[in-house]
């Protein structure tokens, strides 16, 4: 399992060590145990840029992931799982509004972005399936608290 973080914000410190563990044991619990994942750290900006030129939205979001089985070329290494870019700045504002640590939030988005690389889906395929994200969501979320991960 490779996963390979980069920590583009200077503004919130983020264990990319740590990080990195998180997102080994998310990807062990769904069953990659041999997939590549790259993860990026930025600020509001960062994010707003990737939303508005692939996703045509100009905001700041807080996660954004782009799964690589997707398009015409998504079978060629069929290892590499995808991207996941988190907004540091988005999950502190949203942990400090949440009354959670930005740790916690951080974890809970990587968890969130790479759930969605993973083809879980609580946008476009309707409440059962949103409901089916939330409820995997909610138990992987608890097995990262019970092991001392968040």
């Amino acid at each position: 399992m490779k996963v390979a973080i980069a920590n583009r914000q200077r503004r919130h410190p983020i264990g990319t060590p740590r990080l990195r563990k998180v997102a080994e044991r998310i990807l062990s619990a769904l069953g990659y145990p041999d997939s590549e994942l790259s993860v990026v750290i930025t600020g509001d900006l960062g994010i707003r840029r990737v939303n508005r030129e692939y996703l045509h939205k100009d905001r700041p979001t807080n996660v954004i992931s782009f799964a690589m089985a997707e398009g015409e070329f998504g079978a060629l290494n069929p290892a590499m799982l995808g991207d996941v870019i988190i907004s540091a700045d988005t999950a502190a504002r949203e942990a400090e509004e949440g009354g959670v640590s930005f740790w916690s939030r951080l974890c809970f988005l990587l968890l969130h972005g790479i759930l969605h690389i993973a083809g879980y889906d609580h946008e476009r395929s309707g409440e059962a399936e949103a409901r089916r994200m939330e409820a995997k969501e909610q138990e992987l979320f608890a097995l990262l608290e019970r092991e001392g991960l968040v």
